[in-house]
């Protein structure tokens, strides 16, 4: 019956994409604020939280320390074991999930009404108490060891480690989260412990929750539920700046196939400028078949099963990169064409139509992406590190309105700078020679 009532809950939330999102705003008694959408309708909560910094905060010769620490948060804590916290887990219905990213650690959680506190204790339990049982950390270090040696041996993760290395340095950006096969291996339980501590502090988390649980209901769990985190935590990371000049770096891999990785430095989330940068790339290369890079690099020529491009602006830096394969007989033309269409939107700009196409794509996908419970809190928690308010979501369609063509031109010419632009090509590209 709770499996049935899971099932029915995800399939019903989906018919909320076009309701009305009333976010309530909530502090605890001890300080802790949240984000709080009241859905009644059914008996399902979604609890989304984020603590900003992330494996960012790995301590120096401790590379893979925070996400190895994340793997760990649901495999023993409290007395339990991990079989018997997933069995706990289980029979409460519910679902847990925990990951770690460059700048944040994720937890979601989602649960029937009927069993909230239980499965809020056993969530708790998780946060405030993992035991980190040696056992258990050797067995999920042995599963993030196997991955970074299928990395290794992956055309496109080689490309985004030379990529990132090259462009962020010794800042943590520069290297993988899930650290190398040397730092994972020296790892011992006393890491995990200082990584969780340094990484699940009250300082610098962000709770949303939405579904059937008051406001007042809310304020009294943020307390019970994360109060007894520690209050602050570590220095963040500086800001680091996008040190990949323009240029073709060419990484020899035996493959019939050659995989490129292309960026320049972007712009920040709090410019003034963004949603007319958002507007414009959504024209160049985050469209879809509708982009000019599709068009030009597989429409027209057939290089390519797909191109696309994007905005990046994390925390500490920014960037606009994207992603292409081809044949090693064909990447240097892809290559090429990719360069010109990045001239062009520089120097030509978009078209009238261009702009009003992207516009009715960009405010008619938005109320798509609030189609359920889990997905408006992940929504709402992103909402609120990035500093927007509550009535962002009834006007950000407002905000892509307002871009000009004068405005998404001019940003064009001056944020697109092709001689800036580098490739990371992992292959046996064809004509193609290193620059850098």
């Amino acid at each position: 019956m709770r499996r049935f009532w899971i099932a029915f809950c995800l399939t019903f939330c989906a018919s909320l994409a076009h309701a009305e999102i009333d976010i309530k705003e909530v502090t605890s008694p001890g300080g802790i604020s949240a984000w709080v959408v009241e859905e009644p309708s059914i008996p399902f909560v979604s609890v989304e939280i984020r603590f900003r910094g992330g494996a960012s905060l790995d301590l120096p010769g401790k590379r893979g320390a925070i996400n190895l620490m994340t793997g760990l948060l649901e495999e023993g804590s409290g007395d339990m074991t991990a079989q018997e916290f997933q069995t706990r887990r289980e029979a409460l219905a519910a679902r847990f999930g925990f990951q770690a990213s460059d700048d944040s650690l994720s937890i979601s959680a989602r649960f029937l009404t009927e069993n909230q506190d239980d499965a809020l204790a056993l969530l708790r339990q998780a946060l405030i108490a993992p035991t980190f049982e040696q056992d258990a950390l050797d067995r999920v270090r042995a599963q993030v060891l196997s991955g970074i040696a299928r990395s290794e041996k992956d055309p496109n993760d080689i490309a985004s480690a030379a990529f990132d290395a090259a462009a962020f340095g010794a800042h943590p950006y520069g290297s993988s989260l899930d650290g190398t096969a040397e730092s994972v291996n020296s790892l011992t339980r006393e890491d995990m412990f200082t990584a969780h501590e340094n990484t699940l502090t009250r300082d610098r988390v962000y709770v949303a929750v939405v579904g059937d649980m008051t406001v007042d209901a809310v304020g009294e769990m943020l307390d019970e539920l994360l109060g007894d985190l520690p209050e602050t935590g570590p220095a963040m990371p500086d800001d680091v700046a996008f040190g990949l000049a323009g240029g073709v770096t060419v990484i020899d891999f035996d493959t019939p196939q050659s995989v490129a990785l292309f960026g320049q430095a972007g712009i920040k989330r709090d410019d003034p400028d963004f949603f007319a940068a958002y507007v414009m790339n959504q024209v160049l290369g985050a469209g879809g078949f509708e982009s000019r890079l599709m068009t030009e690099v597989r429409e027209k020529r057939g290089l390519t099963y797909g191109i696309r491009s994007f905005l990046v602006p994390k925390f500490h830096s920014e960037m606009i990169i994207g992603s292409v394969a081809s044949a090693n007989g064909t990447i240097a033309e892809a290559i090429e064409v990719t360069r010109a269409e990045w001239a062009r939107m520089a120097s030509d700009g978009l078209t009238a139509e261009e702009l009003s196409s992207a516009k009715t794509y960009l405010t008619g996908e938005y109320p798509l992406r609030f189609d359920g419970n889990s997905e408006i809190a992940e929504i709402m928690v992103g909402m609120q590190m990035i500093g927007l308010s509550p009535e962002y979501v009834v006007r950000r369609n407002d905000y892509i309105e307002a871009v000009t063509l004068e405005d998404v031109n001019r940003v064009a010419a001056e944020l697109l700078r092709p001689d800036d632009l580098h490739f990371v090509v992992v292959g046996k590209p064809e004509g193609l020679e290193q620059t850098q």
